[in-house]
């Protein structure tokens, strides 16, 4: 795996993990902000061909 994969699947993680939390904290701003960075995060990986959650990170 390379580098821009490796980090493309760890944001996408650091990201899930982010949204989560903040839908727990009940902040519901924060979670929308998060979402976008997800949804963009998922676009560029399809963009550039990278299976999400076919590797564990």
């Amino acid at each position: 795996m390379d580098a821009f994969t490796a980090g493309l699947l760890q944001r996408i993680k650091t990201t899930e993990t982010d949204l989560t939390r903040a839908r727990e904290d009940g902040d519901d701003f924060l979670a929308e902000v998060e979402q976008a960075e997800l949804d963009d995060l998922h676009r560029l990986a399809a963009e550039h061909g990278v299976k999400v959650g076919a590797v564990g990170v």
